[in-house]
This record gives C-alpha cells, sequence and structure tokens, in this order.
C-alpha cells in the first residue's frame, strides 16, 4: 500500500513538473540566452561607442528570446493578402473617423508642418492611422527584446537587426531612455509613427522646443517626424501621387514589374495601349500598377511621390492604402471643417 501511495506521489509530482514546464514555455516563449553570443556585438559596441562591457553584458543578458517574433517574421501576413483584403483592414470608418479627428484636434501642428515640409496634411495623419490607429496600438514588445531575438536569432535578416540594435542602444544614451523600457512592434518600430531606431536617430525631430523627441507622447514631435521624413525621401510639393487608369488588350504585361520606383514615360504606357492623362508630358516618368480586387484588376499609375510613400513601408499595397486612406479623411474633414 505505501509504495502504492509512493507511485502515485511521484506520478503526480511527474505531471506537475511537466504542467509547470510547458506553462512556462508557453508565457515566456523564450529560451536561454547565450552570453557568448552578444560577444562580438558587445566588443564593437566598447571599441566604437565606448559603452561599459559589464553593464552591456548584463543587458543583454536580460533579453528575452520571443519566439512569436521569429514566427511572425518567418510568415508576414500582409504577403498574403490581395489588395481587396488589404484595403478593407485600413479604410475603415473607423479609422477614416479617427483621422478626422487627429486632424481637427491637430490642425495648427498639421498646417505648420505642411508649411515647413511641404508634405500634405492627409498624408502625415493616414501614416499615423495606418500605422498604430493614432496611438491606439503602438506595440506590446519590448524593443530590446524585439531587436535581440532578431539580430541573434533570425539569422536570414541577422546584420540588419543587430544594426538597429546598435542604433537603439545609441538612442538611449542620446535621449535618456532606459533601454529596458521603450515598447513597440515585434520588429521593434517604436511610438505613434513607428520608426525603426535607425529612422529614429535619421529623422525624428524636437517639434515642441523642450530637447525631445518624443514619438510616443509628443503630437508635435510626431507630426513633425513623419513631414521629416517624408521631406528627406524626396517628397515633391506636387498633387501627382496616383491616378486610376484603364488597360486595353494585353499588351500592358510588359510593362509590370516588382521595383516601385516609376520607370517608364506615359508615352511608352501609351503604347502599350495604358489610357494616360491628356494633361501630363509624354516624358513624365511613371509606373503602371496592377491591384487584384475579387473579380478582376484595378490598373494604376504612380508618381514619384507614390514611391517616397514607398520608403515608409517597401509596399505598394502599403502606399495605396495610405493615399486612399489620406483622401477619405481630408474629404471627411472639409466636410465637417
Amino acid at each position: 500500500m505505501r509504495n502504492i501511495k509512493l507511485f502515485s506521489f511521484r506520478l503526480a509530482l511527474t505531471l506537475l513538473l511537466t504542467l509547470v514546464s510547458i506553462s512556462a514555455c508557453a508565457s515566456t516563449s523564450s529560451s536561454p540566452s547565450n552570453p557568448s553570443l552578444y560577444h562580438d556585438f558587445i566588443e564593437k559596441m566598447v571599441v566604437e561607442h565606448q559603452f561599459n562591457r559589464d553593464e552591456l553584458t548584463t543587458l543583454l543578458n536580460k533579453s528575452v528570446v520571443k519566439e512569436s517574433i521569429l514566427k511572425a517574421m518567418s510568415s508576414p501576413a500582409e504577403k498574403r493578402l490581395e489588395w481587396h483584403s488589404y484595403r478593407n483592414i485600413f479604410l475603415k470608418p473607423n479609422r477614416i473617423n479617427g483621422g478626422i479627428k487627429f486632424w481637427k484636434e491637430n490642425k495648427d501642428l498639421l498646417d505648420a508642418a505642411t508649411e515647413k515640409y511641404g508634405v500634405p496634411a492627409e498624408i502625415i495623419v493616414a501614416i499615423i492611422g495606418v500605422e498604430t490607429r493614432y496611438g491606439g496600438n503602438t506595440g506590446s514588445y519590448k524593443v530590446l527584446d524585439a531587436l535581440t531575438t532578431l539580430g541573434f536569432h533570425f539569422p536570414k535578416r541577422a546584420k540588419f537587426f543587430q544594426r538597429e540594435l546598435e542604433h537603439f542602444l545609441l538612442l538611449c544614451r542620446e535621449e535618456g531612455f532606459d533601454p529596458y523600457e521603450p515598447k513597440g512592434s515585434y520588429a521593434g518600430a517604436m511610438g505613434k509613427s513607428q520608426f525603426i531606431s535607425s529612422s529614429y536617430r535619421a529623422y525624428a525631430v524636437d517639434g515642441d522646443g523642450d530637447n525631445k523627441r518624443d514619438l510616443w507622447n509628443s503630437q508635435a514631435d510626431i507630426i513633425n517626424s513623419v513631414a521629416n521624413y517624408f521631406s528627406r525621401h524626396g517628397w515633391k510639393n506636387t498633387d501627382l501621387v496616383t491616378q486610376q487608369t484603364n488597360v486595353t488588350g494585353d499588351a500592358y504585361k510588359t510593362l509590370l514589374n516588382r521595383s516601385l520606383k516609376p520607370k517608364n514615360t506615359l508615352k511608352q504606357l501609351a503604347e502599350h495601349q495604358v489610357q494616360t492623362p491628356p494633361n501630363l508630358a509624354d516624358d513624365t516618368i511613371v509606373r503602371l500598377l496592377e491591384l487584384k480586387q475579387k473579380d478582376q484588376s484595378e490598373f494604376w499609375l504612380t508618381f514619384h511621390n507614390f514611391y517616397v510613400i514607398t520608403r515608409y513601408n517597401h509596399s505598394h499595397l502599403y502606399a495605396m492604402a495610405v493615399y486612399q486612406l489620406g483622401q477619405e479623411i481630408k474629404k471627411g474633414f472639409i466636410n465637417n471643417a
């Protein structure tokens, strides 16, 4: 009888330890950090940027490897979507109305940013709307965890994310951030505008004059930083972004390519039976874009400024969502003025 009780106790203990182990894996989604994994990176930061070796080693060893981040990076959902599905995510009434509200609340800041940088208010607002729903979701991952996970456990883009980790640590030192604190996306993008660390350092500006660049809480910093980003990437003060068009026959297919940058002239498009605007010069450089709706394709001419939007996110679907959301917000703002 005693042996049966002992066996039952051991069985129960084994089951309990198993459940605890499973629970721990599920809750942390991590594996133990390997100090040697960080050695070369730490030495680089010490030699090139005079970081304290012991403090940086302690910091990196406290980071957590997130399996959910690796899974998201390996199979990003947006790459599996056609335009009709992608559009429905962002062109919803609540996001349009949220943009109108954001514009009304920050009109003076947006007017000043447009005047200074030449970037339309609707583009600035739409970027913030697409990225975080005007600050409603700025990300729940610790940026330190995201960048160490991808920098040291995602070989495909390890060099890129190690550089972003380098920028993040320098950013924290420059701005006085505690590296444990900032949270962002699974790829380490931060704030209402979702700047990665290198972009934060290069393009974020102090819009409110407090000697800080706060992309979480300062609307002036956020708005001016987005405008500065577009200005620095070559936004032109013109209404030409994209126009819908029509095609005849199949000759247009030879003009379709993966490049986001406009490379064909309107004359070349016309020669391939693509309808072109009569008010634009034949040598205007454009790209022909085909977007998939549920039952048919639609065709768009994209200009230089459309390409500039893709510098924020290298996707024509993203750029079109920003443009169309911005147009809907602008329409609603004007009608409610």
